[in-house]
């Protein structure tokens, strides 16, 4: 399709400000549904950055995940152009029904509510060992890599089954897969390295099964190796890498908003809403989240056709003033229900109530144990991940 002067080239992605969207992508809010062109060609798609309309986009079943996607939103290659390259069997973020309804449903089961609650015993003891490791490491550290990282991380090897001790590698190249400033064929080859890992891990689980989820899987006769490896890859990168930057960059909002950090000290009552607060205020899943039109469809009058690409702006519908009252103002005694930080869908986070207990329970204990937490450098010297596909802080040094 031909393209007019007025439509513009991306999705506006470098930011301003720490915990904001970029000026420009909050602008076009002014249209909820608007054309853009994509990168590398130019080619014209869509732009969803009003709240009710991207729930029903992602809602929709015409609207799919399994085909490859060959342009991006942004001048980054974005991680599904990468990724969706070399998908490997089991990795479900790309299928669509019926296989992604297979697949999907070889774990709800772990991740439900009632499944979590049993589990915060474990998680609240994790955070309390992580603390103990923050203050033996100070009185000044890297939050990060004492806390913020560690927590997921822990929990999610616990429940998979991954050594722990291998954290090195498979947090490097999960980093590395979400690096949007390198090339495709570096992310690939991270991807496929960690792939690999999870391969080797498999039948290892089947001759000496524990209680562990890949274990689970891995005895499961309807699931082939290389679809348990991609379901694993899945639940490995997504059960630490977005929680461990909302810990992270969910603290240093909170010690640059004193006043609602306040509120949190005098109301610990608050914590589950201030958690969604901040979901929702700092939606670190920052990039983008992307469809392809399966067939001719019609929202809102709009006509979207058969193979075109569709960007929802996580973040912007997040801060739309349509259906957050001052959505630019951190509150944590707002009502943020409904926000998007998780998706919506088919494709919702499935591991999002584990991540909402890992933060409630990590929060909440991080700042009573350590009441005067404090940055240790000015807030501009915090290195931010403007470049990776999830958002946050690369370090955060703290004192008390």
């Amino acid at each position: 399709m031909s393209h007019t002067e007025d439509v513009p080239f991306g999705m506006p992605y470098r930011r301003e400000t720490r915990y904001d969207p970029p000026a420009g992508l909050l602008q076009l809010q002014e249209q909820p549904l608007r054309r853009i062109r994509y990168y590398p060609d130019g080619v014209e798609g869509w732009l969803a950055t009003g709240h009710a309309l991207s729930r029903r986009i992602l809602a929709d079943p015409r609207f799919v995940t399994g085909e490859r996607f060959v342009h991006s939103p942004t001048e980054l290659p974005h991680v599904f152009v990468s990724i969706s390259e070399q998908v490997p069997p089991g990795f479900f973020l790309f299928f669509d029904p019926p296989e992604h309804t297979r697949l999907r449903r070889k774990v709800t089961g772990v991740f439900t509510v009632k499944r979590m609650k049993e589990l915060e015993p474990r998680v609240a003891a994790i955070v309390d060992e992580r603390i103990a490791a923050l203050k033996a490491a100070g009185p000044g550290a890297d939050l990060v890599r004492e806390f913020a990282l560690p927590v997921p991380a822990l929990v999610i090897c616990e429940m998979l089954g991954v050594p722990y001790a291998d954290r090195d590698a498979f947090q490097r190249n999960s980093a590395d897969m979400l690096d949007l400033a390198r090339s495709v064929e570096d992310r690939n080859k991270s991807m496929a390295e960690l792939f690999g890992y999870l391969m080797q891990l498999v039948p290892a689980k089947r001759a000496d099964p524990g209680d562990d989820l890949l274990s689970v899987l891995a005895a499961d006769p309807e699931l082939h190796d290389v679809e348990t490896a991609g379901v694993g890859l899945i639940l490995l990168v997504a059960g630490h890498e977005t929680t461990a930057n909302m810990l992270a960059l969910g603290t240093f909002a909170l010690l640059e908003h004193p006043g609602q950090l306040a509120r949190l000290h005098d109301d610990p009552a608050l914590w589950p809403a201030a958690v969604e607060e901040l979901l929702r205020y700092l939606t670190v899943a920052h990039n983008g989240v992307m469809r392809i039109v399966k067939e001719d469809a019609e929202i809102d009058g709009r006509h979207f056709r058969a193979g075109e690409h569709v960007t929802v702006a996580l973040q912007a519908a997040n801060r739309d003033p349509g259906k957050y009252e001052r959505p630019g103002d951190l509150d944590v005694e707002r009502d943020a229900q409904g926000h998007m930080a998780f998706g919506h869908g088919l494709h919702q986070c499935v591991g999002q109530q584990l991540a909402r207990v890992e933060m409630r329970i990590g929060f909440a204990k991080l700042f009573e144990a350590v009441p005067d937490l404090r940055l240790a450098v000015p807030p501009e010297e915090i290195p931010m991940r403007s470049d990776m596909a999830v958002y946050g802080v690369h370090t955060l040094p703290v004192e008390w």
